[in-house]
């Protein structure tokens, strides 16, 4: 019962973090600060309370960079909130991630290495570019929707490279999930700082000084929670990596769910029914990817 839990927190975190972004408000740029402030204050805590040690050289780049990936794709993820919102956004986004993560653990990691594995992790990803195109069917034609719909697409595709980076980089290291976490967070930091005064240059506007950038801190919090609770799910005493994964992945419909209810991205009763279907092909594609 307690690793359910446990493996639960992602779907919490995860799942309430973009509604809480975007309700919370503010352009990309303010949301992008307060998540990673909020994030970095969680890891210095979290740092502290486990006394933990600071990686150093490669491992610290690496962890470094694994935040600088997460941070950068993120601000596209928020800008792609601004075109079609959370709840059409969040599938899409969680689509790409389960891809590009499937297909990089079979070509580097040598997963699914029988060809039913393939043929399974295959049917996989089929089940996966479905799920997504339900959740963004609208039953009235709109072209400005089908053009925003597109945009937001190709951020979110051009944005997976950031997230790639995120789950890829730490894997090159030999610390543990727990230690890279503050160098994730700095890396984090690193890019919403420099964002936001390329963004103060430009616009003349300053994240740094806006309160709505510190108001975000708060659902910073949730997705460092989310973080932390999905290393703990993905050990080996608890729920392990397979089935902390699809634990994990559950969060898409909370975020889903949520943005409709709460930010008024509102959907007919036909859409909100396939965009259900689609939700459940994407979790169960997620569970064939990691039995495969």
């Amino acid at each position: 019962m307690t690793a359910l839990l446990i493996g639960l927190g992602p779907l919490l975190g995860w799942g309430l973090y973009p509604t809480i972004a975007s309700k919370i408000g503010g352009k990309p740029v303010n949301q992008i600060v307060g998540s990673t402030l909020g994030t970095l204050i969680f890891a210095i805590i979290l740092f502290f309370v486990n006394d933990l040690t600071l990686p150093t050289g490669m491992d610290l780049t690496l962890g470094i960079v694994s935040g600088i990936g997460w941070a950068s794709a993120q601000i596209l993820t928020f800008k792609s909130f601004e075109l079609v919102g959370s709840s059409r956004a969040m599938p899409i986004t969680t689509a790409f991630q389960l891809i590009v993560a499937s297909l990089w653990g079979v070509v580097h990691l040598g997963n699914w290495p029988t060809i039913t594995d393939k043929l399974i992790g295959a049917l996989a990803l089929v089940l996966i570019i479905i799920g997504a195109r339900f959740t963004v069917w609208s039953e009235k034609k709109d072209s400005a929707n089908s053009s925003n719909i597109k945009k937001a697409v190709i951020i979110l595709a051009v944005g997976e490279i950031g997230y790639w980076l995120y789950s890829a980089a730490p894997q090159e290291t030999s610390i543990t999930g727990m230690n890279a976490f503050l160098p994730q967070a700095i890396g984090m930091v690193i890019v919403a700082v420099v964002y936001s005064l390329v963004i103060a240059i430009k616009e003349k506007e300053n994240a740094l000084t806006q309160v709505v950038s510190y108001k975000q801190i708060i659902s910073g919090f949730f997705f460092a929670f989310a973080a932390l609770t999905y290393l703990i799910s993905a050990q080996p005493s608890m729920n392990g990596l397979a089935t902390g994964f699809i634990l994990s992945q559950t969060s898409v419909v909370l975020a889903t769910l949520t943005g409709i209810w709460f930010l008024g991205q509102k959907k007919t009763s036909k859409e909100m029914k396939i965009t259900i279907v689609g939700l459940i092909l994407i979790l169960l594609a997620a569970t064939l990817t990691v039995i495969v």
